[in-house]
């Protein structure tokens, strides 16, 4: 992981965005502190699992969602 000022990377931006999407991560430092990462962008799109299975266990819905929610806030109201 490389370390640089924000100055550094003012000046040699084309540069780091080479050196990221070869796959290094770069610290931005800011008065001695971390500022900011500069990592790749992640490839694709996230998959999460499939809930089908998930779903079918669930009992079904009795009650539409916009009443049981206005019942709850009005049930909090003093």
């Amino acid at each position: 992981m490389q370390t640089i000022t924000v100055r550094e990377t003012k000046e040699r931006l084309e540069q780091l965005l080479d050196a990221v999407a070869a796959g290094e991560d770069i610290v931005i430092v800011r008065r001695g502190k971390p500022a900011a990462r500069l990592t790749a962008v992640a490839p694709g799109a996230v998959q999460f699992p499939d809930s089908a299975a998930l779903r079918g266990m669930l009992p079904p819905v009795r009650e539409n969602s916009t009443r049981a929610v206005r019942s709850l806030r009005e049930e909090q109201r003093f």
